[in-house]
């Protein structure tokens, strides 16, 4: 639970960063130095590892979650610099809701009447949030959500990949596809980062890296229902920092929108817990029994 909140902090720590960076150089940049200082950080351990972390029989896998990473990651950057923290925090709970999505269309997972649920009311709250009719549109807050939508999709490659890849031969052929199709993008609207740009970029790197980290180690520590929760967190880091470094005051839709999206999200991890326990039992029984 610690690592978890101490992920959420450093994550959001991460997003002030780069919309304090994005005044000064272009998203795409930012996302350039985001991935290439984040490769550098990884290096040590890459090189201890040995080459045999390259070993892999799913390059299309791998190529196909690179270069969608890589469009979510630029339309999440570029959407960040448009919108404020807290509807930006709000907005990417949708992801584990399109990643339910990706499941039943690519994978033919069963949609059952839990993940139909908390599907709608996820949307529910994410039309809180935009408010489409009402509220002038936000161009910001819809490259947000047209992020989270393609990254749901790279959840469930990830999820295809874990079958028979290493987390480090997934995480080193992310950084390896991640860092030139970014530079590329990059190079139309680059410009030299000064001194002090740079020290920021590398601690978006730093921040984003060591989050992603405390995270993966908190889920692997712990069952996900239990930690969690405690991914709320960056909704209130990132209300914080946006209120105390850049005069934003979430407004109260953007607040509940929230904790709807983020309630259907935990409604369906926690079905699927019970789920995932109930056909383990058989299993852990019939392997008793055997043993017996």
């Amino acid at each position: 639970m610690g690592l978890m909140v101490l992920a959420t902090f450093l994550l959001s720590v991460m997003l002030g960063i780069i919309r304090h960076v994005s005044f000064e150089l272009h998203p795409f940049e930012v996302v350039f130095f985001r991935n290439l200082f984040g490769l550098g950080i990884l290096l040590p351990v890459i090189l201890k590892a040995g080459l045999e972390t390259l070993g892999t029989t799913r390059i299309g896998l791998h190529s196909a979650r690179g270069l969608l990473q890589s469009a979510s990651m630029c339309i999440f950057f570029y959407g960040l610099s448009l919108t404020t923290l807290a509807k930006v925090a709000a907005l990417n709970f949708t992801a584990p809701l399109f990643a339910s999505v990706a499941a039943v269309l690519f994978l033919r997972e069963p949609l059952g009447f839990n993940r139909a649920f908390a599907l709608v009311v996820g949307f529910v709250g994410a039309l809180v949030i935009l408010r489409p009719g009402i509220a002038v549109f936000n161009v910001g807050a819809g490259m947000i959500l047209t992020s989270a939508m393609i990254w749901g999709v790279v959840l469930i490659i990830i999820k295809r990949l874990t079958v028979t890849e290493s987390s480090l031969t997934i995480t080193l052929y992310m950084m390896l596809y991640l860092t030139p199709i970014t530079f590329i993008a990059a190079l139309f609207v680059w410009q030299w980062p000064s001194p002090t740009q740079l020290l920021w970029l590398v601690a978006v790197g730093c921040c984003g890296t060591a989050g992603h980290l405390c995270m993966a180690q908190a889920l692997k520590d712990a069952d996900a229902t239990a930690v969690m929760p405690f991914d709320f967190g960056r909704l209130i880091w990132a209300g914080l920092i946006g209120f105390l470094f850049f005069s934003e005051i979430p407004d109260i839709w953007t607040l509940i929108g929230a904790v709807v999206i983020f309630s259907a999200g935990m409604y369906v991890a926690v079905q699927e817990s019970r789920q995932g326990q109930t056909k383990a039992r058989p299993q852990q029984q019939a392997k008793l029994e055997d043993h017996k």
